[in-house]
């Protein structure tokens, strides 16, 4: 394969990566995998160097380590209760994951199944509702089909636009929903009513391809354009700096 040709993962790292764009010096924080953790690194090695990242513990790194590896300078520790002030402060932009989310935004990590008799429990509401209500928050979902993309959810953690509307200003003010972003293509908010939009599809994809996958109408507005395909410098950094082991691959295959 040509250097020069972007795998799927790629896409989806940069496609995450761009959800950072603009956020300045504040904490981005990559949740569920390699590819989130890959996109807030490359976002403050490439187009948003003020960014500030963290080990995925509790030190905040003044260099941006390889996956897997310590950093090399350390600028701060960042003990829980620090963490959480960057939360309730909006000085923290996180990319969550999400077993089901709907139309909306509102996402689910609690329980499949009636929350009172689930068919399925899993993490509880963790603090996404801190999250989504107080700073910036994304989605990366990594298998796009009609079981995440549900019409209703069935336990609400993170909080969806209609909700924080709904709830009034002391949950919308703050309330900021970037993007969410999938294996099959990017999807936004920027509709009359916040409703999800499909902004771009992947290289390969169809629009079709993507509304068969949900399981709610999507706002789809003129031509859907392609999703953009890495420079020829964030695949270097990629590839030679932060992920030589290509463990970008084994979440989503080419």
């Amino acid at each position: 394969m040509s250097v020069t040709v972007a795998t799927r993962a790629e896409v989806c790292v940069v496609a995450c990566a761009e959800a950072f764009r603009g956020d300045g010096e504040i904490l981005a924080a990559g949740i569920g995998g390699a590819i989130t953790v890959l996109a807030a690194r490359l976002a403050r090695l490439t187009f948003e160097p003020d960014l500030v990242t963290h080990d995925g513990v509790c030190l905040l790194t003044g260099d941006v380590p390889p996956l897997g590896q310590s950093p090399q300078v350390v600028e701060g520790w960042l003990p829980f209760r620090d963490h959480l002030w960057l939360v309730l402060n909006g000085r923290r932009h996180v990319m969550l994951g999400a077993s089901q989310i709907d139309r909306y935004g509102n996402s689910n990590i609690s329980c499949i199944g009636d929350w009172s008799r689930p068919r399925s429990q899993l993490l509880g509401v963790r603090g996404v509702p801190g999250n989504t209500v107080c700073c910036p928050t994304s989605y990366w979902v990594p298998r796009h089909s009609t079981r995440v993309f549900v019409p209703r959810v069935d336990m609400v953690s993170g909080i969806g636009h209609d909700r924080a509307a709904e709830a009034g200003p002391s949950a919308h003010r703050h309330h900021d929903l970037r993007r969410v972003v999938t294996d099959l293509a990017v999807l936004d908010f920027q509709s009359p009513d916040h409703s999800m939009r499909l902004a771009s599809v992947h290289p390969g994809v169809t629009v079709d391809e993507v509304v068969a996958a949900t399981g709610f109408p999507l706002a789809v507005t003129g031509d859907v354009p392609e999703t953009r395909q890495p420079t020829g410098e964030e695949l270097r950094v990629l590839r030679e700096v932060l992920d030589p082991g290509s463990l970008r691959d084994r979440e989503i295959p080419s």
